[in-house]
């Protein structure tokens, strides 16, 4: 451990971007963690086996070449989808964007999912609401960069549909308004509330709007704790350097049948002053 700590080490403190992909965690096997009791659990496990499974592996090539733009991942478990079953699989992403304010973080994040997955298009990404100032409101000015870029995206057929997390029947309503390409989502947090708002339903049924329900938490990776699972794996290294922009979580599944095919993190971080 000791040798590959270093060589990573040395690699995190020449590099200025971090891509981290945990490849399909169904086939992870033995790294799997058996039952993690909570989303940001399951992720910071992933993150920290991610960089365990990449540092004791890297060639000396790679130390010799010294790259800005590491790739980290979990080689065995990257599993592309193949072409001829793509029309069978829906496959969905919700992107958190957690400390980035700049909305090409969102183009890239949908990129490098196509990449990952060897998919032209994404059948629908949800965006997380982003991270907003304490006893600051969400409001639409804070989405409408993020969503401009969905639209885009959408525009040029690299997403077929975009939704939203965590708004309320006002800011739901305003961004509808607002949008050329219309949200065709809005996940709610049932932890926050039991009943789906009759205000919200109400909204969401007149604009043909699909309520969904989800469990993360409201901050899914923060940055002390991606911080934290990097210094874990990584002692030789400054790990309060680094900064993750944006994570996204993705899921393919068989749409005839329902089950989950495959599913996985992608993130990218920068290192601070690079």
């Amino acid at each position: 451990m000791g040798t590959d700590s270093r060589a990573a080490g040395a690699l995190l403190a020449r590099a200025s971007t971090l891509h981290l992909q945990t490849g399909n965690l169904l086939n992870w096997g033995r790294l799997r963690k058996k039952c993690p009791s909570t989303h940001s659990e399951e992720l910071r496990d992933c993150i920290q086996k991610t960089l365990n499974e990449w540092s004791s592996q890297i060639s000396p090539d790679l130390i010799r070449e010294f790259p800005d733009v590491l790739e980290c991942t979990v080689s065995h478990a990257v599993e592309k989808i193949n072409p001829d079953e793509r029309e069978e699989m829906k496959v969905s992403a919700k992107l958190f964007i957690v400390g980035s304010n700049s909305s090409s973080s969102t183009r890239n994040a949908v990129d490098m999912a196509c990449s990952v997955l060897g998919v032209a298009q994404l059948d629908s990404v949800i965006i997380a609401s982003p991270p907003v100032e304490d006893g600051v409101n969400l409001s639409l000015e804070h989405l409408q960069p993020y969503w401009e870029e969905l639209q885009n995206l959408v525009q040029s057929k690299k997403i077929v549909a975009i939704g939203t997390s965590d708004l309320d029947k006002t800011q739901l309503e305003q961004l509808y308004q607002w949008a050329q390409v219309k949200p065709n989502s809005n996940q709610v947090n049932l932890a926050s509330c039991c009943v789906m708002p009759p205000d919200l339903t109400a909204f969401a049924k007149q604009f043909d709007i699909q309520l969904l329900t989800h469990n993360d938490p409201k901050e899914l990776l923060s940055e002390a704790s991606f911080q934290e699972a990097l210094q874990e794996s990584i002692p030789d290294i400054r790990a309060h350097e680094w900064v993750p922009l944006w994570l996204l979580r993705y899921s393919v599944i068989v749409k005839s049948r329902g089950i989950i095919k495959s599913k996985g993190y992608i993130l990218q971080a920068k290192r601070k002053g690079s």
